[in-house]
């Protein structure tokens, strides 16, 4: 009886948090386990929530990316990465990744460089485009991009 007790009211207090912002299925595991529920408990809730649409890793992964692509400034290695760590399913990762518009994000990737570049001392251009290229590959941007928006902010250099 006590164990049925806990488990209602586990499951208000993470459908109530679920409510209050996008949630994944791991992150909700993991807040369900806190509980000291029993697995079969815990898969049970998880499958309520998901019944109920309080969790739906694919509307969950579309809010992320916009999110931290346009707050964070990162770029898809980096949210592939975070994505992969709250263990969502690959092909709901490539799918996102896939709908995010080039010319936003090289838009945001141009920015960031831009806003960097005023900050970054360098003896050479050369110099100047390994930092920018390294800082936006530091931000999850793929190395080839990085690079190629350093050249065309700094200029063509040859090595």
């Amino acid at each position: 009886m006590e164990d049925q007790l806990n488990y209602r009211h586990a499951l208000t207090k993470v459908m109530e948090w679920c409510s209050k912002s996008e949630r994944c299925t791991h992150e909700t595991k993991l807040k369900l386990v806190k509980f000291e529920l029993f697995n079969n408990q815990i898969d049970t809730a998880i499958e309520y929530l998901i019944k109920e649409k309080f969790i739906d890793d694919s509307r969950y992964v579309k809010f992320y990316v916009n999110d931290k692509l346009r707050f964070n400034k990162w770029g898809k290695v980096k949210l592939q990465f975070m994505l992969r760590q709250m263990q969502i399913n690959e092909l709901t990762i490539s799918e996102a990744l896939g709908e995010i518009d080039h010319e936003l994000y090289l838009k945001i990737l141009r920015d960031l460089l831009a806003s960097k570049f005023k900050s970054v001392k360098g003896t050479s251009a050369y110099e100047l485009k390994g930092k920018l290229a390294n800082y936006a590959i530091g931000h999850g941007f793929e190395s080839d991009l990085a690079y190629s928006v350093a050249n065309e902010l700094i200029g063509n250099i040859e090595p």
